[in-house]
């Protein structure tokens, strides 16, 4: 394993994303699960704290941040809702994409406006027809002088309806098939020819606004094009997927943590009536929690390893991301299970904290890429095999 030694994000961004985790994220929390409601005052709040624009240069209002900021700000954010973390992580990684070859129009128009705290964007690249192979898009694109039409259906995308822009995914007719040629454009809120489902209503990460949408013979003008036509496989290996990955870690860590939290503070302030022992003091639940924090806290060391590699450039870094996101899947959804055991009928109750926490780890393995693919990519990129 490479040793990378690198900075922690900024004292400054990490307490000013727990500062509004606890005074803003939090309290809602259990209202965007019950009502599947958009986190918008989560978004609005980081927003003028200049934390949307995390990614966007420095020059341009942003904090110029990168993988390593990515992974601390989602975990405070999952510890406290995972539907606000998955938010700001899509707005945050659609950012990147677009911070990655911007034109001078494009951080005009998109870039400042996020580090201003004026916009909010995401991701739409998933299709109902390719599962979680996000880098097969079947929408289609197509020149008309100086803007494109889009064709095509888009699923689960983030933010959906709320957002005020949408990185989508295209190729030119008959290239469905090409893995390697797919285009991206930015697609405005509001646009001609954008159609929305209704939001998808999911067992957890219930606010997160996951809506498919339709595109029909949407104009997008040429300047919204990001990158050339073509090269978005480019963008899928060094900036989507490291990107995704940290922010999904990150989020999931957080449950995990607040899972622990919980469990934790259950044995401290309990006790068995009718012998008077502490449950902090029953040596078989004292083993429990120490598996538990060790598996919370090696996935931090893994994701926070990783995303030094990431931002280092480390050719090392892709498998590290990989493993990251597999490991934290895997911690999200038995930490809460254990700490489930350890609250008993308390931690049971209906629509409680640990309750959603339970619910919204289950897409820790599901969400694209999934722990599957993840682990295909990992074994092919140790054993020096294309990725695809």
């Amino acid at each position: 394993m490479v040793e990378i030694q690198t900075a922690s994000a900024t004292p400054r961004i990490i307490a000013l994303a727990n500062e509004i985790a606890e005074r803003v994220v939090a309290p809602l929390a259990p209202r965007t699960d019950a009502e599947a409601r958009w986190p918008q005052e989560a978004m609005q709040a980081l927003g003028e704290a200049g934390l949307l624009g995390l990614h966007v240069p420095r020059r341009l209002g942003g904090f110029g941040e990168g993988l390593s900021a990515l992974a601390q700000v989602t975990e405070v954010l999952g510890r406290n809702c995972s539907s606000a973390a998955m938010c700001f992580g899509m707005h945050s990684v659609a950012t990147a994409v677009v911070a990655a070859k911007a034109t001078p129009h494009q951080e005009e128009h998109y870039l400042r406006s996020i580090a201003a705290g004026r916009h909010v964007t995401s991701l739409a690249l998933s299709e109902p027809g390719t599962g979680a192979h996000f880098f097969l898009p079947r929408a289609t694109f197509r020149r008309e002088g100086e803007a494109y039409a889009l064709d095509g259906v888009k699923s689960f995308v983030t933010s959906g309806g709320h957002a005020d822009s949408y990185v989508v995914s295209a190729v030119a007719p008959g290239a469905e098939l090409d893995p390697g040629t797919f285009t991206c454009l930015l697609v405005d809120k509001g646009a001609a020819g954008l159609e929305w489902a209704k939001p998808w209503a999911g067992v957890g990460m219930r606010g997160n606004s996951s809506r498919a949408a339709t595109l029909k013979d949407v104009r997008v003008p040429k300047g919204n094009l990001l990158g050339h036509e073509g090269d978005q496989i480019w963008f899928v290996f060094e900036v989507v997927a490291p990107y995704f990955l940290v922010a999904m870690a990150g989020t999931y860590l957080g449950v995990a943590q607040a899972a622990l939290d919980l469990a934790v503070e259950h044995l401290r302030c309990h006790r068995y009536e009718h012998t008077s022992e502490r449950l902090a003091e029953n040596s078989a639940l004292i083993e429990q929690v120490a598996e538990m924090w060790t598996v919370v806290e090696r996935c931090r060391c893994l994701l926070r390893h990783a995303s030094a590699l990431g931002d280092a450039g480390s050719p090392e870094a892709s498998k590290a991301l990989f493993a990251a996101k597999v490991d934290v899947a895997d911690a999200a959804v038995s930490v809460t299970n254990g700490a489930m055991t350890l609250l008993g009928g308390r931690g049971y109750q209906e629509n409680g904290k640990l309750a959603r926490l339970m619910r919204d780890a289950q897409a820790a393995h599901v969400m694209s890429p999934t722990t599957h693919l993840l682990k295909r990519w990992l074994g092919r990129s140790v054993l020096g095999l294309p990725l695809l």
